[in-house]
């Protein structure tokens, strides 16, 4: 029933602020993952990061304000022992998966790359989620992370559209089994990162070009676009169930990568 004008004027007002939140971000010490550890604690969050293993804050100055805990997504038992470590929290988001071009061509003479990346990005998102979600307080929600590959199929990247397009549904049905914990996924499309550096320099140079070209945003992506929209789904209550493009509009336009 849709509450009369006077009672809506009193409902409370969703903000972006986490102060007295425990947020865990799974692969939150580089890249897009950092990019949303650094979002959360900006707005107040006490913040987790979870990687395989832990890194000197003397060596990461930048990893110095968030707790850390060790944690391979490929293995299940090591994600429990961690979450259970953890304990109580409110809003995970997952973000670790395997290194750029790990997959494997759909031809390739075995299928160890698909297996791997499935394990590593799908079954390790599962994982986590699995297991965090009995240590998530009310109000709790859980994020992960694809990509515009996983809305429009690119050559030679079938495993990855199919993953992420695997770990868009699970979302969506975790948001029913899992209710009133709140499931969603973020669909960055290029964020400017360290990711890219396992390609050559002068190929690197190339799509951000065509990005700043061609994208209607007409510039590169950043890790704290998509902290922003992470911050967005832990806050908001009534956002569940759905997947939150932050592309710069890349899925409206042709472009070669």
């Amino acid at each position: 029933m849709i509450k009369p004008a006077s009672e809506q004027a009193h409902s409370p007002v969703p903000s972006f602020d986490l102060t007295g939140k425990r947020i865990v971000v799974v692969g939150g010490k580089k890249a897009i993952g950092l990019g949303v550890a650094q979002s959360a604690y900006a707005m107040g969050a006490v913040v987790t990061v979870a990687s395989r293993r832990n890194v000197s804050a003397k060596d990461r100055p930048d990893l110095a304000a968030f707790d850390q805990v060790v944690l391979d997504i490929c293995d299940e038992a090591a994600v429990q022992a961690a979450f259970e470590a953890i304990g109580p929290f409110d809003h995970l988001v997952v973000t670790a998966g395997p290194e750029l071009g790990s997959w494997g061509s759909f031809m390739a003479p075995d299928m160890r790359g698909v297996r791997s990346y499935l394990e590593g990005k799908f079954l390790g998102s599962w994982a986590c989620a699995r297991h965090a979600a009995p240590h998530l307080r009310a109000g709790g929600s859980i994020t992960f992370i694809t990509g515009g590959t996983g809305a429009r199929a690119k050559l030679g990247l079938t495993a990855v559209t199919s993953t992420f397009a695997a770990v868009e549904s699970l979302s969506q049905s975790l948001a029913l089994e899992l209710a009133p914990i709140r499931v969603n996924t973020i669909r960055p499309g290029f964020i400017d990162t360290d990711f890219w550096n396992a390609l050559p320099k002068v190929t690197v140079e190339e799509i951000r070009e065509k990005v700043r070209a061609n994208f209607p945003a007409r510039r590169l992506g950043t890790a704290a676009d998509v902290g922003h929209a992470a911050v967005f789904l832990m806050t908001n209550p009534y956002v569940t169930g759905t997947v939150l493009e932050v592309s710069g509009g890349e899925l409206l336009v042709d472009w070669i990568f």
